[in-house]
């Protein structure tokens, strides 16, 4: 039967160098996890490995030249978790991404994001292999991941690239499944929180079995997994939008996208002021007064909109999975092996009502849902850009005989053009269902050369296709056609099907039948594969150094990986601005590549078996690849990776270990291929908005001159309001000409297991890594700080400034937000001028011992995060880097959520005869406000400066209740934490909601969960 010739012990090492060189290359790391579980107590005994969670565990950190961070079954398990995306979230030097946690920007997929510089920047392998990934970005979904079949997930860092090929710059985090598996094992988890809500349900099954007197063995897993919404509405903390600013629920803090509707108009600036003119016949309004913002309407007085309780903390999911595994040995030298998984997912969002958010409409005067004050101030808007100089739109007379009129064809006939905001509660929520299926299936042969050589060739291809269904959402052609009609039961415009509506009542206004109307479903559908051919050869040339004992190994491969991902819509979803509150367009995008690599790594053994140097080994590797751009005139390019590095046992438990490589990744899809289109992004200030008073800057004739010339009209200077709820639009596009980044990144750390403390192991390693040429865009931060520079005087405003070409104003309003079919925001084109640097410490501690009444096992990792930085820019004399390590703002978290200084997580396991109870002591550094931040806008977050160092208590116990029946009961969240209040404009929309920062901290409080497994 051929497998893995040696499991990576000391003794193995001593046997053959070569069988690290084929864990590493032919099965990376999968070999790791080869010993079946019937011998796992004695393999484990015989390799001195850590009892870790009650059970015994060969520990890869142990014995790798990088770092590694393992995450065992037991502890998977012990957690309670639904999915891959949970289980990593709380590992030291994985930042939190696209999860279960995240709810306006979540797309249906959860990724990981490795050392905080973006998901994009490492792979997600199973089993050492390549899956087909999700989506035009190129990223492995975890949402597909058979947590069921998981046996350990490795989290490595540093010289990845030449072994896995591009992406894994950061590293890579490996899926290790069970091999070998017979027998029957059936789970079943429920859990809900402390407060009765967001109720989850996972089911597994788990066969598997030996064929024809053991040459072959075969295992199917069946999963079925739900999870409910758990509102933020339902979270104290969470049920009232606050203001970062003030730290208060006040007008600034919800959405000015409200009911009633809100209009925007403009008064002549008094020359020698700088306010807007006081004129009376602009003043006395009557009952819908100008307000702070200069949005007026139907209500006395500014009421934002409390978007948080329609939004959720934790995504409604449900997921039915397969995978199959088989291999046969056909005669002692060949054996074929396949592996296929199947998995179906529904991920849904749920955000507040949608509506007309600061979108140009047009409104006729006769219509007869229109009040006479608003009339009146429709008729009083300002046309002369003459300073001081008040000229109505209409005299009274005319407006008076405008609401008159009969018709269209009337003379007395009116409109008027203005920017309107309406929240349309009357439709309800916007839900967006993200309904995906994803297939993967791999088939190979393998087998010896000789005794020494293995060869081992594979092909696999996969599918992911995603479709989106945007329901709740408002046509604003089909509004615009409801607000034009002459008698009320008939639309001017929109033929028979249109339903005027009373748009300008409190809510509750518009009738159900103008609601059913405007309210409309969208569709879109994204699909993403991967075909792959592998095939490697590797082994040991027979041959040792003087000073060793051990052959020098080898591997030597090739590989093509062919990508494809395209995106479809429907009209709606395509059309800028269609549909209310969408964000941006889904445009129609196609896209492949193809690559072709061939590679080399080579294990030496140096010296063995002497004083303080029990074992000396180096290790290096290289990978050359062809990149083909599958468009005309689409540019091909080459790529060289290498790496170096080694181990140096000295003695006495002690080994000093070290890498070096160079790599790269690839531009994808995405950043390829994908057409300008205009989203929404936050930003909290706007140096061309608020008064003079607000705003004293406005009084320089340089900044004024910049917002005119980036398309503010010149007479709404010192009327422009700041962006709504914090949100602007954001203007961003794929770049055909893109190069691939180039990085190095090295290691170098230690590994202690002294003898004279059995059952301990300590490593400590450092990480560094730096990325040029990075495929990157300008934070918002640096846009505006590029253009203007930090408040208050706002320095380099200035018309030749080429910095300020990157802001595009609405031609109505003046401001960075509203409709995007006119209104490009901030532009942030991808380029290859980014620079990204980061480096760290990992420290993991593992010890384990009888203690007489029980086995105690501790297990221990930790992370120190020195730096973080992020240029966008190199050439350009204005950018900067951005540090981002501690920090939270807008402007970080460019790639994720928050990076803290100091993360780790302790477990500590008491193993009793029939029962396991285990702690685990989560730590997380405390924040404050990113400083640029604060001088960039001006605005610092008194009541939300900081946020305090957190600890999270987790408590399991696990009862053998028969030999064949466990049961698993874990309480997350112990002491019932609440989360950091901090407002919602602390950071971007995806990862600051519900007043906090959800993928960071717990926002669902205490957890329960009650696991039956039952076994065969």
């Amino acid at each position: 039967m051929i497998a893995a010739k040696t499991s990576l012990n000391r003794a193995a090492l001593k046997g053959g160098a070569a069988t690290f060189v084929i864990a590493i290359l032919a099965t990376p790391v999968a070999a790791w996890a080869q010993t079946p579980a019937t011998t796992a107590a004695a393999a484990a005994a015989e390799d001195e490995t850590i009892v870790v969670t009650g059970s015994l565990i060969k520990n890869p950190n142990l014995v790798s030249a990088s770092p590694i961070t393992v995450t065992t079954a037991e502890t998977i398990q012990l957690r309670g978790s639904n999915v891959a995306e949970e289980v990593l979230r709380e590992i030291p030097g994985i930042v939190p991404n696209i999860g279960s946690a995240v709810n306006n920007g979540n797309g249906g997929a959860s990724f990981v994001d490795l050392r905080g510089i973006g998901a994009n920047r490492n792979i997600v392998l199973l089993d050492g292999r390549r899956i087909a990934p999700s989506g035009l970005a190129g990223q492995v979904d975890l949402n597909n991941i058979p947590l069921a079949l998981i046996e350990r997930v490795d989290a490595l860092t540093g010289a990845a690239v030449t072994t896995y090929g591009a992406d894994a710059i950061s590293g890579v985090v490996n899926f290790v499944t069970k091999q070998d598996f017979t027998g029957v094992d059936l789970q079943l988890s429920y859990g809900l929180t402390e407060r009765g809500d967001g109720e989850r349900y996972r089911a597994d099954l788990t066969i598997g079995g030996n064929f024809d007197d053991g040459k072959g063995n075969a295992v199917l897993s069946l999963g079925y997994q739900v999870a409910d919404p758990v509102y933020q509405g339902a979270r104290s903390f969470a049920a009232s939008a606050l203001n970062t600013y003030s730290g208060i629920a006040d007008a600034s803090s919800g959405s000015p996208t409200s009911a009633p509707a809100t209009f925007t108009g403009t008064r002549p600036i008094d020359p020698i002021t700088g306010r807007p003119s006081t004129n009376p016949a602009v003043a006395n309004l009557g009952q819908g007064q100008i307000d702070p913002n200069l949005n007026f309407g139907t209500r006395a007085a500014y009421n934002p909109f409390n978007f948080n309780p329609y939004n959720i903390f934790q995504t409604p999911f449900k997921r039915f999975n397969i995978f199959a595994a088989a291999k046969y040995d056909v005669n002692d030298n060949l054996q074929f092996y396949t592996r296929g998984m199947f998995s179906k997912n529904n991920v849904s969002t749920i955000i507040a009502p949608s509506g007309i958010f600061n979108q140009s409409v047009t409104i006729n005067l006769n219509n007869p849902f229109l009040p006479a004050t608003l009339r009146n101030q429709f008729c009083a808007f300002n046309t002369s850009t003459t300073a001081g100089v008040y000229t109505p739109r209409f005299d009274q007379a005319t407006c008076d005989a405008a609401a008159l009129a009969t018709g269209t064809s009337d003379p007395r006939y009116k409109t008027v053009t203005t920017s309107m905001r309406y929240r349309t509660t009357e439709v309800g929520p916007r839900i967006s269902d993200y309904s995906t299926q994803f297939f993967d299936y791999r088939a190979g042969l393998r087998g010896n050369i000789t005794s020494s050589i293995d060869w081992d060739v594979s092909a696999a291809y996969g599918e992911s296709e995603n479709r989106q269904t945007l329901d709740g959402y408002v046509s604003i052609t089909r509004a615009r056609n409801s607000l034009l009609t002459n008698n009320g039961t008939s639309c001017i415009n929109g033929g028979g099907e249109c339903v005027p509506g009373n748009w300008f009542g409190a809510p509750g206004s518009l009738s159900q039948a103008t609601a059913d109307y405007v309210r409309v479903q969208s569709y879109s559908f994204n699909k993403a594969s991967l075909g792959q051919l592998k095939g490697i050869v590797s082994g040991d040339f027979g041959l040792a150094v003087p000073f060793a004992t051990d052959a020098i190994g080898f591997a030597v491969g090739a590989e093509y990986r062919d990508y494809f991902a395209s995106q479809r819509s429907d009209l709606l979803s395509k059309t800028p601005g269609e549909l209310g509150g969408a964000g941006g367009a889904a445009p129609d995008i196609t896209g492949r590549y193809n690559v072709t690599e061939v590679y080399g790594e080579v294990i030496a053994p140096i010296v063995q078996d002497k004083p303080f140097f029990e074992n000396l080994t180096v290790e290096a590797g290289a990978r050359y690849s062809t990149y083909s751009v599958g468009a005309p005139g689409s540019p091909s390019y080459d790529t060289f990776t290498w790496k170096a590095g080694g181990n140096w046992e000295i003695g006495y438990g002690a080994k000093v270990r070290g890498n070096f490589s160079r790599a790269v990744r690839a531009p994808n899809i995405s950043e390829l291929f994908s057409p300008r289109n205009t989203g929404l992004t936050n930003l909290g200030t706007d140096p061309c908005a608020g008064t003079l008073a607000q705003n004293p800057a406005l009084a320089k004739q340089s900044l004024r001159d910049v917002c005119v010339a980036q398309g503010a009209p010149a007479n709404i200077i010192g009327q422009i309001a700041q962006p709504a709820a914090g949100q602007a639009n954001l203007t961003t596009g794929g770049n055909i000409d893109l190069q691939p980044e180039t990085a190095t990144t090295w290691t170098v750390g230690a590994v202690f297991q002294p003898e004279f403390v059995p059952g301990l192991a300590i490593t400590v390693d450092y990480y560094n890594i730096e990325v040029k040429d990075a495929v990157s865009s300008p934070t918002p931060g640096s846009i505006v700080g590029s253009c203007f520079g930090t408040s208050p005087d706002y320095a380099l405003a200035n018309v030749n400034n080429p910095a300020c070409a990157l802001l595009g104003r609405s031609p109505a309003t003046g401001g960075l937000d509203g409709d995007p079919a006119d209104t490009l925001g901030l532009i942030a084109s991808l380029s290859n001028l980014g620079l990204i640097k980061t480096d760290g410490i990992d420290l993991t501690i593992s010890y384990s011992r009888d203690i007489g009444f029980a086995k105690l096992g501790i297990v221990g990792n930790a992370n120190w995060t020195f730096s973080q930085t992020f240029n966008p820019d190199v050439n350009d004399t204005g950018s900067f880097a951005r540090e981002c390590v501690g920090y939270y703002s807008v402007n970080c978290g460019f790639t994720g959520s928050l990076q803290p200084a100091f993360q780790s997580s302790l477990r500590t396991t008491l193993g009793f005869d029939v029962a396991d109870v285990s702690v685990v002591w989560r730590h997380l550094s405390g924040f404050i406000q990113e400083p640029r931040d604060a001088s960039e806008s001006g605005a610092f977050f008194p009541g939300f400066a900081k946020i305090n160092a957190y600890d999270y208590f987790d408590l399991s116990a696990r009862f053998n209740v028969t030999e064949r029946i466990s049961l698993t009961a874990t309480i997350s969240n112990l002491t019932d934490n609440q989360p950091p209040i901090v407002g919602g404009s602390a950071g971007s929309t995806s990862f600051n909601s519900g007043n906090t920062f959800p993928s960071t901290y717990d926002a669902l409080g205490r957890r329960y969960t009650m696991q039956v497994g039952v076994r065969f």
